[in-house]
């Protein structure tokens, strides 16, 4: 397996979206094939990542919380069909339904994320948010109370991402199990998994020999050290591991439970249930309108290159994680970064088309990417009357005219294949095509009555 190309991307990225430090790990029949860190783990003493630092892993913990999960349904002591107020005192009922565990599972109890966790992270790490008095799961269940008027839907009927369900899961884990989450976890996944050093407490963490400092990424300054938020975040995004350890969790799937759960348990976690919001677009040459991805217990299924690929990512803001693979195939990725930079699921996509013997370039968001910043830059219209500079802002262009902030058009991809690339814009509440062709004087940029050509990037 050639990992130059992939090497050479990850690198690029991180340099583009400054992000410090970086970890990955490659499976492959159950094996490991490939581990290697990139950049820094700490900024001020220059240290490197290297595949043992250890990151937050964010919400791919919501994947060990359903394992969890589904190894008391194996022994009995739950169903998932038990609603939730069975063994936590939740009197919440969406349209007037019943919450049960496959709802919280599959993020479809009816009721939309309500970003309690949105605000602490922020909130600890400068960046916004709110310090609410939430200091554990039994707090964020009566954060919860009076939410039931909220509710979207039925339960069942509709996905929302909510990681409120996820930790109620870590109560009832504890419910059940007669201990406490993270000891449950210990005895029956990580150490059964030899993954000796996957932690969720502080001094644990902080006895380690090689931990990423974890940093917040300003606009307009220099990478700062941000915190993690250890009791506040935890079955639904507090596990902090390493991409070897992380490996070896990848042979739960890649091995049919590999003795921690029943090979069924495996395949009702990657089983989709709950259709997500998102649809393919086209703009990389695949089928626009189908259903993007499908969401199990724990678990994301979606399709790469005409497989099928499960995974889950993870963000705490000043640590972002991704783990990904295709169970066809045999072949699975973890990657870890100790700040929110470049969109690891870019990366974990790029690493398995690599592992397929393709390359990161016929990674459909990675195309969409490339094609976009291939005619960003500045333009000129005839004789240099007029100039503008397009930008890309995540799947859109910026185009902005000199001289007048109040010219400026956000444009949107309808086409990007082929010499002729399509877009539109809206102004006074119409809709206004415009083009972007590659010919032989150039790239072309037709907007309303004008025509530029691109001068440099």
């Amino acid at each position: 397996m050639d990992t130059s190309r992939l090497e050479e991307f990850v690198f690029e990225k991180m340099a583009r979206t400054r992000l410090p430090g970086l970890s990955l790990a490659l499976v492959a029949d159950e094996e490991l094939r490939y581990a290697r860190g990139f950049g820094q783990r700490d900024l001020d003493d220059g240290r490197p990542a290297t595949p043992n630092t250890l990151y937050s892993i964010g919400s791919v913990t919501k994947s060990f919380t359903a394992l969890a999960v589904l190894q008391l349904v194996e022994r009995g002591v739950l169903d998932l069909s038990d609603p939730v107020e069975k063994h936590l005192p939740y009197d919440i009922r969406p349209k007037g339904g019943t919450v049960r565990l496959e709802h919280l599972l599959t993020h479809s109890s009816g009721i939309p994320a309500l970003a309690y966790s949105e605000a602490v992270i922020g909130h600890a790490n400068g960046t916004g948010g709110r310090p609410l008095p939430i200091g554990g799961p039994e707090d964020v269940l009566t954060f919860m109370s009076g939410s039931a008027e909220w509710a979207e839907s039925l339960p069942g009927e509709r996905w929302a991402y909510a990681n409120e369900g996820y930790a109620l899961l870590g109560l009832i884990v504890e419910e059940v199990s007669g201990q406490k989450y993270e000891e449950y976890l210990r005895q029956n996944v990580l150490r059964p998994l030899g993954m000796e050093r996957s932690f969720f407490a502080r001094s644990e963490v902080e006895a380690d020999a090689d931990v990423a400092v974890p940093y917040v990424l300003p606009a307009d300054a220099p990478p700062r050290p941000g915190r993690y938020l250890y009791r506040n975040i935890r079955s639904e995004g507090g596990l902090i591991s390493n991409v070897l350890d992380l490996a070896r969790y990848l042979r739960v799937f890649l091995a049919g439970g590999a003795g921690v759960v029943e090979p069924g348990s495996v395949e009702a976690m990657m089983r989709p249930r709950v259709d997500g919001p998102f649809r393919r677009s086209g703009l990389a040459g695949e089928p626009a309108g189908d259903v993007a991805s499908g969401w199990g217990f724990g678990l994301v299924a979606e399709e790469l290159l005409g497989r099928k690929m499960v995974g889950h990512g993870g963000s705490v803001l000043v640590s972002t994680a991704y783990l990904a693979f295709l169970p066809e195939d045999g072949l699975g990725v973890a990657v870890l970064a100790n700040a929110s930079g470049y969109p690891l699921r870019k990366i974990a996509r790029a690493a398995l088309a690599t592992m397929l013997g393709e390359g990161p370039e016929v990674v459909p968001a990675v195309k969409v990417e490339s094609e976009l910043e291939s005619v960003c830059g500045r333009y000129r219209g005839f004789r240099g009357a007029i100039e503008a500079t397009v930008e890309r802002e995540g799947d859109f262009l910026r185009l902005r005219f000199d001289g007048s902030a109040a010219e400026q058009a956000i444009l949107v991809p309808e086409q990007l294949t082929g010499r002729e690339l399509r877009f539109f814009t809206l102004t006074d509440g119409l809709r206004l095509p415009v083009v972007i062709r590659r010919s032989q004087t150039g790239t072309e940029l037709l907007f309303e009555r004008h025509k530029l050509r691109r001068t440099g990037e």
